[in-house]
């Protein structure tokens, strides 16, 4: 069964010309069941999880500071968002739909959050549209429910996971993974377990003979028993915030060599759909669409 996590609180309203294109949270469902890859039976809707999963991976005072509103103008300031409880509301909800999907992904393959992928989150502060870190949430909560021992975060944004590498910077149990532009928002990058730095403009054949060359040596290596894919569309080369130089066809196909390559090693994937920037909003929408079409060939 195909189980894709979404919520009307996805899409929350912002100033108007504020460049996060948050109508994608709405527009995306409505074409996947257009196109008839998701019927609306596919998806379920997550609810407000129990703090506890949360202050796991996200230290408590800041937590209640954002859920009671009483973090500073500053710390506001750097996540870009006009601070409100909807909006923490709204990222609690997708921690859910990620924790959920974990579940769900054990049992059927694959679990799909049409949003999250909130890697710029640390333990401490929130940054660049991220407050609380859904995948690193999802991966503490399948350790404390025994249901995960070693878990690989596969994190293909365009901009590093700086909050990821921080959060699990002492944490053998969970092996992190960025392959990102260079030159490319966070400026001071954090260290994840293993690094890629791509050169500005990298095309399609390059980024994925560099996927291809790593990915399956990585899981060889790191054993895991569960997989986070963080599966950015910002790694386009229309993308206003991106740096790389992929085609929506190539963009495709990296989906599909990561999701093949899960299904072939029998690992359970949760993924989350990260940025995308570019101008045209029905660019990004095609590229989001093509990793739930690929996951349903492969998967369903």
């Amino acid at each position: 069964m195909f189980k894709v996590a979404h919520h009307p609180i996805y899409t929350h309203p912002l100033p108007k010309g504020h460049r996060f294109p948050m109508e994608k949270y709405e527009l995306l469902p409505q074409q996947l069941i257009l196109e008839g890859t998701c019927s609306p039976s596919d998806f379920f809707e997550p609810e407000i999880p129990n703090d506890k999963y949360i202050v796991a991976v996200h230290e408590p005072d800041y937590f209640y500071d954002l859920l009671n509103m009483k973090i500073s103008s500053k710390d506001a300031r750097k996540i870009g968002f006009p601070l409100n409880e909807d909006l923490v509301l709204r990222e609690m909800i997708i921690a859910d739909g990620t924790m959920k999907g974990c579940e769900f992904a054990l049992e059927h393959g694959i679990a799909m959050n049409i949003a999250g992928g909130t890697h710029h989150a640390y333990t401490d502060r929130g940054e660049a549209f991220c407050m609380l870190n859904d995948q690193a949430i999802g991966a503490r909560y399948l350790q404390a429910k025994g249901l995960a021992k070693k878990i690989l975060i596969v994190d293909l944004d365009v901009h590093q996971g700086n909050g990821t590498a921080e959060i699990f910077q002492n944490d053998l149990s969970v092996f992190t993974f960025s392959m990102h532009g260079a030159g490319n928002y966070p400026f001071r990058k954090e260290e994840s377990n293993l690094d890629i730095a791509l050169k500005k403009g990298t095309t399609d054949s390059e980024y994925l003979t560099i996927l291809k060359d790593t990915l399956p040596q990585l899981i060889k290596n790191v054993q895991p028993d569960f997989i986070f894919y963080l599966c950015g569309v910002d790694v386009l080369e229309t993308d206003k915030l991106g740096t790389l130089g992929l085609t929506l066809a190539g963009c495709k196909q990296r989906d599909q060599f990561v999701l093949e390559t899960c299904k072939e090693k029998q690992l359970p994937v949760q993924c989350s759909m990260g940025g995308g920037y570019s101008p045209d909003l029905k660019t990004i929408i095609e590229a989001h669409a093509n990793t739930f079409r690929v996951a349903k060939e492969l998967y369903f």
